[in-house]
């Protein structure tokens, strides 16, 4: 006599809202906008009705999007994983790719909900400004735990050199080019200018 089989306990609201959203994250990113709510309930294997159990409208689903897409712990994860062994000019540039393709998915996230006009995404709205200020605070720590290994042959500490660098990678380019720049500057042999003093 085979035994009857388990049914899996039911997801709990929260898992279900972030299961949705994991699928919908892609779909946004290809489709902007114009993605639909049957798109995303087939990419997450449920009923289309599913989606508004946990989400009021399609509106409210793209928000939690951009939520999600805001946050940066698992690209800070990869940046805090890089191999301290490799020489620092490849780590950089393995940070620069790192961080490039969070803003690339956070861009193309906040391009597709830009038509929201319920305030849920105003950027000047204090939790967003709080989340981007603790982004760029926690970036700043895990880049300069890169820069460690070299301390003894650093100009500057490494905390310093880690807020410069998140600048540039912000800039844009290639992220080799914006490693050798930061790295041996603009000019060829040029001294280091001493202050007077």
């Amino acid at each position: 006599m085979t035994e009857p089989r388990k049914r899996s306990s039911p997801m709990t609201p929260d898992d279900r809202r972030a299961m949705i959203v994991a699928a919908a994250l892609p779909l946004v990113v290809e489709h902007g906008s114009s993605v639909t709510t049957a798109q995303v309930a087939r990419a997450a294997g449920i009923g289309e009705g599913t989606i508004f159990r946990v989400f009021a409208d399609k509106d409210a689903l793209l928000a939690a999007c951009m939520a999600e897409a805001l946050r940066h712990d698992d690209t800070l994860a990869h940046v805090r994983a890089i191999d301290l062994d490799q020489p620092l000019a490849d780590r950089l540039i393995e940070a620069v790719e790192t961080l490039r393709a969070y803003m690339s998915r956070m861009g193309a996230v906040a391009g597709a909900v830009r038509h929201l006009t319920t305030g849920r995404l105003d950027p000047t709205a204090a939790p967003v400004r709080d989340r981007r200020r603790d982004s760029m605070t926690a970036t700043v720590d895990a880049l300069a735990v890169l820069f460690e290994p070299e301390q003894d042959r650093l100009r500057r500490d490494p905390e310093y050199l880690a807020r410069m660098f998140q600048h540039l990678v912000m800039a844009g380019g290639d992220p080799a080019d914006i490693v050798e720049v930061f790295l041996h500057g603009a000019v060829r042999d040029e001294p280091s200018p001493v202050p007077s003093g």
